[in-house]
């Protein structure tokens, strides 16, 4: 009787090209919200083998685009959600907006593919181990170029499967790009299995089982340290972090303000415990906080003696002429966070500097628009970038005067290695975001992503979105606290403390890129020395 291995084997050999792409698409799943990062590992093993049957690079391009576009296919789904808020294009044009990106997309894994093919056709000379980690090499370059070029797309980094598995904790060293590379080993020893060669296969699956184990045991560690002892006060900073559950059909209705307010009021409330840290979500008010005292004394009213808040909110910028402000011509705004006391007073602000294209500015706007072209979010005016990470101080809030903040606004926080001014190293990270956007699958993706930034720099992130899912993540990236996704509430709690400064957040993605070029390099050199 043949075996389902069997099966699919015979198949792929018949049709590579649609093997990889339902395989693509399977690799998915591995993302959150499913996390089935065992059928990942399973379709990149897949892979391997499509690609190590192929009979010429035009073949194994083709086979990592097909990958490549099963997989953003179905990892991105939830894009298409946010073309429902834009009444002046059709809704459905957003399920022809994702497999149009993914066509993009899939090209970075597909020039993985063809490198990986190449290089180790050529030099590996039919040793499947130095197949397996040039090809694991040539994967972290592209996701690497796929998070920098073209304004970068950083979102669902292999890397991510790891989370909650020990591995993940790996990232301290080699970051999240690393990650991805041990993803990739992992399935070439899952590949070996398939073959019977069990001892590369025991080695790598092993080594992999090690490093969990060893990740386990740091975040229990670390976790023991953070917590007060039994008896003694908690001595870290209390924090109040709301979600409202407003939709984003919701946020800028007239009709609506008051309600949306007094939601935002009453989850906020007046705790008796001592100064707090309140997290507000990403525009979290339709205010224009540097000119409209009046909003600032509202929101000052909802705050206890010591508080300080964060929320999100828009910096406008006006015509000036001759050093005279003409309010009624906008020629640009911020994305922005501010930081305000209980007296109204503005401490800082943070601008968002690494903007979406499309959604917050339109890319080479006097061609687009004159074609007809729009950005999904509404407006004729595009957000001006920042200038990059930056650290706020928050005075009298907490275990160190002042209390160091970082911020990232929403899509920032998926690009590991930029979230903390390396110049003046923050606390924690902040992180407000707008995931209402985003459909069902979004949100836990960009948790993901944000717990990830958490393990890399050894830093607490706080997260408040208006429909979820907001969080505490504390150090290790485990999530001490949530709510979760189309739910109103908030969390009153501590602020998780940071840990000792990572190897990553010194070298950032030097590791992990030297690490693939190294091995690249040596696996070239074992080929040619074996020949």
């Amino acid at each position: 009787m043949t075996s389902l291995a069997d099966r699919v084997t015979a198949f792929s050999a018949k049709r590579p090209g649609v093997t990889a792409l339902i395989a693509g698409g399977l690799s998915a799943t591995g993302f959150k919200p499913l996390g089935l990062w065992p059928v990942m590992l399973a379709c990149l093993a897949l892979f391997i083998h499509l690609l190590w049957q192929a009979a010429d690079r035009r073949a194994a391009f083709k086979i990592g685009y097909l990958f490549g576009l099963g997989q953003f296919t179905v990892g991105l789904n939830w894009i298409a959600h946010a073309f429902t808020f834009q009444d002046s294009m059709p809704h459905w044009l957003g399920w022809i907006a994702v497999p149009l990106l993914s066509v993009y997309l899939a090209v970075y894994p597909a020039l993985a593919a063809l490198a990986g093919w190449w290089i180790g056709k050529k030099a590996a000379r039919g040793d499947a181990r130095l197949f397996v980690t040039i090809l694991a090499s040539t994967w972290v370059l592209s996701e690497y170029l796929r998070a920098t070029l073209f304004t970068g797309f950083a979102w669902n980094p292999l890397g991510v499967i790891w989370l909650g598995t020990g591995v993940d904790q790996l990232a301290t060293i080699i970051g999240t790009y690393g990650l991805g590379l041990i993803a990739m080993l992992a399935a070439g020893g899952l590949w070996w299995a398939s073959h019977r060669a069990w001892r590369p296969a025991g080695l790598m699956l092993g080594g992999i089982v090690v490093i969990a184990a060893l990740g386990f045991v740091r975040t229990m560690l670390i976790d023991l340290v953070d917590m007060p002892s039994p008896g003694e006060p908690d001595r870290r900073p209390a924090v109040t972090i709301v979600q409202p559950n407003i939709n984003q059909n919701e946020k800028y209705d007239l009709k609506l303000e008051r309600e949306n307010f007094n939601r935002l009021a009453l989850l906020t409330g007046v705790q008796s415990a001592g100064p707090r840290l309140i997290f507000w979500p990403e525009a979290a008010v339709p205010a224009i906080l540097d000119m409209e005292p009046g909003w600032r004394a509202r929101i000052a009213a909802l705050m206890g003696q010591g508080d300080i808040i964060l929320l999100g909110g828009d910096k406008f910028h006006f015509k000036e002429t001759n050093g005279v402000i003409d309010t009624n011509v906008l020629e640009g705004a911020n994305n922005s966070l501010y930081a305000m006391d209980a007296q109204g007073r503005l401490l800082g602000r943070y601008d968002k500097a690494h903007l979406v294209p499309y959604g917050e500015y339109l890319p080479m706007r006097p061609i687009l628009s004159a074609i007809g072209l729009t950005r999904l979010v509404p407006g004729g005016v595009d957000f001006w970038p920042g200038p990059g990470p930056r650290t706020l101080d928050l005075p009298g809030a907490g275990y160190r005067e002042p209390l160091k903040m970082g911020v990232q606004i929403c899509y920032e926080i998926t690009f590991s290695g930029q979230v903390v001014d390396e110049a003046d190293r923050p606390d924690f990270i902040f992180n407000p975001s707008n995931d209402a956007w985003f459909g069902t699958w979004g949100p836990p993706q960009h948790l993901a992503q944000a717990r990830l930034r958490a393990i890399e720099e050894g830093l607490p992130v706080i997260r408040s979105t208006p429909t979820g899912i907001s969080a505490v993540v504390d150090a290790t990236g485990h999530v001490s606290d949530s709510i979760g996704h189309h739910e109103q509430g908030a969390i009153h709690g501590f602020l998780p403390s940071p840990v000792t400064r990572t190897i990553f957040s010194r070298g950032g993605n030097v590791i992990p890129i030297g690490l693939a070029i190294v091995l690249l390099l040596s696996a070239v050199a074992i080929a040619r020395r074996k020949s």
